[in-house]
């Protein structure tokens, strides 16, 4: 069982672009002693933010491509839904005294705003190699937040992993620069392909993010495999690959 302080009531949150390997956090999170919520999917995320997500992601990040904040009715309304999302995923009275959060890939899109809600906040970053990202058939992301994050011209005359792999460029390296430098130690950044590489020097060092007295050992012998997609940019053409390369 987790020996886990709850001191900090601020909560976890574990983002990505779709399709990094954020599953696995999750458990490693819930293992670690993290309540994060009963009303998930398969791949553990929280369905209570879904509505949440797909209403204020793109006119939260297109006013700030723009350098522009929403309107202050705007603002109100994407405050007042959170909270109504959030209530629907653990209810107030189950978040006290106990380490809890969420794991939705998307929040990545709004981690200014989920850190002005709680200041406190944790966030696990979880990156995946691009190129492996952009030849993926899991898109969702560039579909729904596409034209959100990139410019018109950004999206003219690009393929589907070139506008993907832009879009990884540059959520990610947005989530990074904010993390570090507005989150600091409540900000952590796990490469997948380290965790598959070093399973038990990395789940220990999620552990520790998470202050969390638990032997990483067991859990990396239980929950970290390496999916066969792993490093499958590998097998695509040489020019595709420095194509992208060259996109981002």
């Amino acid at each position: 069982m987790a020996s886990v302080g709850v001191a900090n009531f601020a909560p976890l949150v574990i983002g990505a672009t779709g399709g990094s390997g954020t599953r696995v956090i999750a458990r490693i999170a819930k293992l670690a002693g993290y309540n994060l919520g009963t009303k998930l999917n398969s791949a553990e995320d929280s369905l209570a933010f879904y509505s949440f997500h797909e209403t204020w992601i793109n006119p939260f990040v297109s006013a700030r491509r723009r350098g522009q904040a929403l309107t202050p009715w705007q603002s109100a309304r994407m405050k007042e839904d959170f909270h109504a999302a959030l209530a629907n995923h653990i209810p107030e009275a189950e978040r006290r005294g106990t380490r809890w959060g969420w794991k939705t890939p998307r929040s990545i899109y709004l981690l200014p705003f989920l850190h002005v809600q709680f200041a406190q906040l944790k966030f696990i970053h979880v990156m995946r190699d691009g190129r492996d990202m952009a030849l993926s058939q899991n898109q969702n992301q560039l579909r729904k937040h596409g034209r959100a994050v990139l410019s018109w011209g950004e999206r003219l005359f690009r393929s589907t992993p070139e506008r993907s792999v832009l879009l990884w460029e540059k959520v990610n390296s947005q989530a990074a620069d904010y993390g570090k430098t507005s989150l600091r130690e409540s900000y952590l950044r796990v490469r997948f392909e380290d965790l598959c590489a070093k399973p038990l020097e990395t789940t220990a060092q999620i552990l520790n993010f998470l202050e969390a007295a638990v032997d990483p050992e067991p859990i990396t012998r239980a929950e970290i495999t390496p999916p066969r997609s792993l490093g499958r940019w590998k097998t695509c053409s040489p020019a595709i690959i420095s194509k992208l390369e060259a996109t981002a």
